[in-house]
């Protein structure tokens, strides 16, 4: 349905966004995920025709749109901010972009139920925003955003402003909304947790470039690169260099070990994914990891351990039981939980 291609912007003369391209499905939730000036709110703001592009396209079913108007272009919006009316009550917020739209009473009051009863506000036409908790009010915002029924729905960082507990609680409605809307929809931020519970795919957005795109699985599973790795705080990177004449193993200062990954040559670095570690090894092409015992946390159902290893590695891994704090200990790694990113 939407098609970005090649979008090139600079800002103060310096590039923002690099030749971005991605598409957008039917029904589809796309997150652009990353940190604070990677251009993911630019990007967005050029989508929605509020600032233009210095090259290339949006495509709207095949049809480039970037000369059509805001309010032509039948998108809706939400940011951080909500922008509520104060003065008005909940009905009022909602129904502003029908009124806009010149429909009559009982078409605009029949859509702001609708859009209430969505986002679980039935009961609450009447009642001031300024009445509304922080909650409240960013469901009368998103309400506000599916009342017009948009092609497409782009949410600036909506959540940011709340506090952690309730930005999980609304992140999950949030996604069970868009779903049931049908509506493709791009949801902006900078917070991963954020992004993996809403999104359907997530596009990595760093230095104005794409970084990885996939799934939420895929990615966390399978990172690209060293900073897709670590913007994930996935952090167990170690360095390493393919052994000549070996079936795929790689020298390390943790000493040899066997990566899923396919014989090459040169250096690499290596991700040792911390949920993979064991007590004992359960295969005979496992992994041994040996360091010293710095802490081990309790984490929910499981213990994260920290290790300084040789050439002064710290590493995190996930165990069943604790570890004594002071000890050496011995990790097991089987060759899948060894990424190679490069």
């Amino acid at each position: 349905m939407l098609e970005i291609r090649n979008i090139w912007k600079s800002y103060e003369g310096q590039p923002l966004l690099n030749g971005v391209s991605f598409r957008i499905k039917a029904g589809e939730t796309v997150c652009l995920l990353g940190r604070s000036g990677s251009g993911k709110s630019t990007l967005l703001r050029i989508i929605a025709g509020l600032e233009s592009a210095e090259r290339g396209q949006i495509l709207w079913q095949g049809q480039d749109i970037q000369d059509v108007p805001v309010h032509l272009r039948q998108f809706g919006l939400m940011f951080q901010d909500y922008a509520l009316f104060p003065h008005r009550n909940v009905a009022e917020n909602v129904g502003f972009g029908l009124r806009m739209q010149r429909l009559s009473k009982p078409e605009i009051d029949q859509r702001v139920a609708e859009a209430l009863e969505k986002v679980n506000l039935t009961g609450l036409a009447k009642r001031h925003v300024t009445d509304l908790s922080g909650g409240e009010q960013q469901r009368v915002a998103l309400a506000r955003a599916l009342a017009p029924q948009p092609r497409l729905l782009m949410l600036d960082e909506p959540l940011g402003a709340l506090d952690r507990a309730l930005r999980e609680q609304l992140g999950d409605e949030i996604r069970r909304v868009l779903h049931a809307s049908g509506i493709p929809a791009i949801y902006v931020t900078h917070d991963q947790e954020e992004a993996f519970a809403i999104a359907d795919r997530l596009i990595l957005l760093h230095e104005g470039r794409i970084e990885q795109e996939g799934e939420p699985a895929e990615i966390y599973l399978h990172p690209a690169s060293v900073w897709v790795a670590r913007f994930l705080g996935l952090d167990n990177l170690i360095p390493g260099e393919w052994l000549a004449g070996s079936a795929g193993l790689v020298q390390t200062p943790l000493g040899v070990l066997k990566p899923a990954c396919k014989k090459s040559q040169g250096q690499l670095t290596l991700l040792l994914r911390p949920a993979g570690a064991t007590l004992e090894p359960l295969g005979p092409d496992w992994n041994r990891i040996q360091g010293r015992v710095e802490d081990s946390v309790f984490r929910g159902e499981r213990f994260r351990v920290e290790l300084t290893c040789a050439g002064g590695l710290t590493l995190h891994f996930d165990l069943e039981e604790a570890l004594p704090k002071g000890e050496q200990a011995e990790l097991y790694l089987p060759p899948e939980a060894v990424l190679c990113l490069g």
